[in-house]
């Protein structure tokens, strides 16, 4: 960890860190883990974690010390006076967390599902406390072989069920992949092993064709003369998986287990790639989206699109700028590690980044609204559906909603008296139904009424979190 860390933190930021470290050793001296491995090697991966995310000298402490409360002698007080106040309410913010999962172990994912959303409101406050937690429990998933396997799979359910949507509505992709992929291996031990011996056994292969498909790729985009890194990446066992539920179909009739990633210096760089990849070799009907002009919530960019390099050789490209990869790889943790870079060449990233953290607001408004466990689940989960419908209001401006949105979700977004308001809704210049299923590239139109209110059966339709939580306190506030 020390290792990681001395590459983006001081000389004297680092010296808390190895305080921190002899601190949590003693604390921890008698105590083993479930592997017999000694305690300390888990905080030691934690804060491991962190700093591979480049996360504040802060953060990396309170990963050394985030069990010392819970599992020690240690009081809050002690650690406040030994480290400061910053770290130890990140370190009590994940013992609560820890304390509540503890408490809800043997109950309805349902039950765990009301407690994490009271939990995630009170730790809102420093989204750091979240982060800190997603590396335990990417550590924690890491070892779950030495526990028994009823343990093991019910935190294995835990985690797919909450802290992999949670990590990507963070913006968290690497650990969202790696948590969805330890979940898998422990809940569908089989198929996990099947994916994993399938996926190594034409893996050379694999690696042959990718780098033909990046040599391929390089000689086109030669004559433009602009700066590009090119790379295979494999798709993750998880994701692999899913697709083949998606598309019902075995793992030899999946196409793209992996992709190539082009890496360029500007924005206008990566338009001027995709046009010579285009130009160059086919691109697969409906496979191209935009998500530089059209950003995920998440702060997620990059262009997406798949080519026939061949015919039958398919390859998935994406496309994005170093800083939009730093961003997609490190979410909100981005946040961070421009604070800490320099003020003068990353001053516009930082700004672009603190602009963005708005997202987050929004994300936690419908949990602080919502009183029914199902409805944070589904909330969740929602964020797991990859597809997105792009949706025009009658000015033009762009709304990113789920696939499946309905003009009620669009209100909603649009602004809540809008979609308490709502009485009908032309798409396209023609009159619909409310639970018209939207596509991308509608226009829609709310019209609105003087005293109209939302009806129950909004709820049978609607599919953003916002909107049926908006709905449920309507109908909480004004009972029938």
């Amino acid at each position: 960890m020390a290792q990681n860390a001395v590459s983006y933190l001081s000389s004297a930021a680092q010296e808390p860190l190895r305080r921190a470290f002899e601190f949590s050793k003693r604390a921890h001296a008698e105590q083993l883990r479930a592997g017999g491995d000694p305690f300390v090697t888990h905080p030691l991966a934690v804060a491991k974690i962190l700093s591979e995310l480049h996360l504040d000298a802060v953060t990396l402490q309170a990963g050394l010390l985030h069990d010392v409360i819970e599992d020690t002698q240690v009081t809050r007080e002690e650690l406040k006076a030994e480290f400061g106040d910053e770290v130890a309410a990140i370190v009590e913010g994940v013992t609560k967390i820890d304390r509540l999962e503890q408490m809800v172990a043997d109950r309805a994912i349902t039950e765990q599902a009301e407690n994490w959303r009271k939990m995630l409101i009170a730790t809102a406050k420093d989204v750091r406390v979240i982060l800190l937690k997603l590396a335990d429990r990417r550590h924690n998933m890491e070892t779950l072989g030495a526990l028994p396997e009823q343990k093991r799979r019910r935190i294995s359910e835990e985690t797919l069920n909450l802290y992999v949507p949670l990590a990507q509505r963070l913006g968290m992709y690497g650990l969202k992949h790696d948590l969805a992929d330890l979940s898998l291996k422990y809940l569908e031990p089989q198929v996990y092993a099947e994916l994993e011996s399938k996926m190594s056994a034409n893996r050379e292969q694999r690696e042959v064709h990718l780098k033909t498909s990046v040599d391929k790729i390089e000689s086109v985009l030669k004559p433009l003369n602009i700066p590009i890194h090119i790379s295979a990446r494999p798709k993750s066992i998880h994701s692999v998986y899913r697709k083949m539920l998606r598309q019902n179909k075995p793992f030899e009739e999946i196409q793209d287990l992996s992709g190539v990633r082009i890496l360029t210096d500007t924005v206008e760089h990566c338009y001027a790639i995709l046009s010579a990849v285009h130009s160059n070799f086919k691109p697969v009907p409906d496979s191209f989206t935009d998500y530089i002009a059209i950003p995920k919530n998440n702060l997620y960019q990059s262009l997406h699109t798949t080519v026939e390099m061949a015919p039958g050789d398919i390859v998935e490209v994406q496309i994005r700028t170093e800083e939009m990869h730093s961003i997609a790889e490190y979410g909100v943790a981005a946040h961070w590690r421009y604070k800490l870079t320099g003020p003068t060449s990353t001053q516009g990233k930082r700004d672009t980044v603190e602009a963005k953290m708005d997202w987050l607001k929004a994300t936690l408004e419908w949990l602080e609204e919502s009183s029914d466990p199902k409805e944070v689940l589904d909330g969740l989960k929602t964020e797991l559906e990859f597809d997105q419908v792009f949706v025009f209001t009658p000015k033009g401006e762009v709304k990113k909603l789920p696939a499946g949105s309905t003009p009620v979700d669009f209100a909603f977004d649009v602004h809540t008296d809008l979609g308490f308001s709502c009485m009908g809704a032309k798409v396209n210049d023609k009159m619909v139904r409310l639970d018209y299923k939207l596509v991308s590239g509608d226009r829609c139109e709310i019209q609105t009424r003087k005293g109209q209110h939302p009806h129950k059966d909004w709820l049978d339709f609607v599919r953003t979190p916002r909107a049926r939580s908006k709905i449920r306190k309507y109908f909480r506030e004004n009972p029938a």
